[in-house]
């Protein structure tokens, strides 16, 4: 966890952006692969490791606007937990270290948020992505499940919209660490692809890389030979001379904070002519985005900068036509970008 002050601060932040309400928060639950006890990796929601820091599952929050207060509701480790797990840090200790000195029993914030209700007070809630928040939303405002984003806070959602999008120098480092690793995933990869073995081997190797420096895979590793197909999970093709190995991978740090890169490199470590062509049109359109970079440069400008160099280059191949601005604002490049943009 960062310093408890950097939480304290951040949901100050968020208060003074509401009158009154109470802004409720719900932590991630444990989700089960194939019996109760054996999880998929937990992950923290994003919101909620955002101002209140703690990688616990169960957890739910509210910052009570008009009683000034901020409550997190959980449940202490049983004696079943600490024989599983070990004793761990407690959950006041926890609270504590994110600068929350009110705890409440996991199952005391349906009342709180019932009673809220009956006095006609506004909860403000984020959108949920996942099927247990989305039920427990169902039933703390009565809401049929599939309708529950619906109700979602708009004022909320800006305001931590906002908030989030201007990183603090200690985000600045966390992100700088996960991109740095993310990078020595890329190059490892680049140096140990060769003909004749699996992209299940390259895919292991990296993926050793995010755990062997504390994090994981900040999301599940795309690494093809056929790039063409978007998300393609499948590690089971054999490396060949003269193909092109697509990399999409990233670590994500302890403290949540993900790289996200893709690169494509040949496994026999050299281009064609027409790979190093098309290698050539995505460089020029990195570097023409990367040279507009700057503050208050809009990122749709930037965008649009890539596509139209990526057009142009396209063009000069062969594989468009046309009035090329015309093209680009209607959206024609995007059939290109599975392709284009990893390379």
């Amino acid at each position: 966890m960062f310093d408890k002050n950097e939480y304290i601060g951040r949901r100050e932040v968020l208060s003074r952006k509401f009158n009154s309400g109470i802004l409720l928060f719900l932590g991630n639950e444990d989700s089960p692969i194939n019996f109760l006890h054996n999880t998929y990796r937990f992950r923290q929601d994003s919101s909620f490791l955002y101002y209140f820091g703690i990688q616990k599952s169960g957890l739910s929050a509210v910052i009570d606007i008009d009683e000034q207060q901020i409550v997190l509701f959980g449940d202490e480790m049983s004696i079943d937990d600490i024989v599983w797990m070990g004793r761990q840090k407690t959950l006041k200790e926890a609270a504590f270290d994110a600068g929350v000195l009110e705890v409440r029993a996991g199952s005391e914030l349906v009342d709180y948020i019932s009673y809220a209700l009956k006095k006609k007070r506004n909860v403000h809630f984020l959108p949920p992505y996942r099927a247990e928040n989305k039920m427990r939303l169902s039933a703390l405002f009565n809401i049929v499940p599939d309708q529950v984003s619906g109700f979602a806070s708009v004022a909320f959602i800006k305001a931590v919209v906002a908030q989030r999008s201007v990183k603090s120098e200690i985000e600045l480092i966390e992100i700088d660490k996960a991109v740095s690793i993310s990078a020595d995933m890329q190059l490892l990869a680049m140096k140990i692809a060769r003909p004749g073995m699996k992209e299940s081997e390259v895919a292991a190797a990296i993926h050793m890389v995010a755990l062997s420096e504390g994090g994981d895979l900040a999301y599940p590793i795309i690494l093809t030979v056929n790039g063409q197909i978007l998300h393609n999970h499948f590690y089971g093709n054999t490396l060949k001379e003269g193909n092109l190995v697509l990399n999409d991978s990233g670590a994500e740090t302890e403290m949540g904070y993900a790289g996200d890169l893709t690169r494509t490199f040949p496994v026999g470590k050299t281009f064609n002519s027409l790979q190093r062509e098309v290698y050539s049109i995505v460089l020029d359109a990195y570097s023409a985005a990367v040279g507009l970079l700057q503050a208050d440069v809009q990122y749709l400008d930037v965008h649009r900068k890539a596509c139209m160099t990526l057009a142009e280059g396209l063009k000069g191949l062969g594989l468009m036509k046309g009035n090329l601005e015309d093209a680009v604002s209607r959206g024609r490049m995007h059939c290109f970008f599975s392709v284009e943009q990893d390379i």
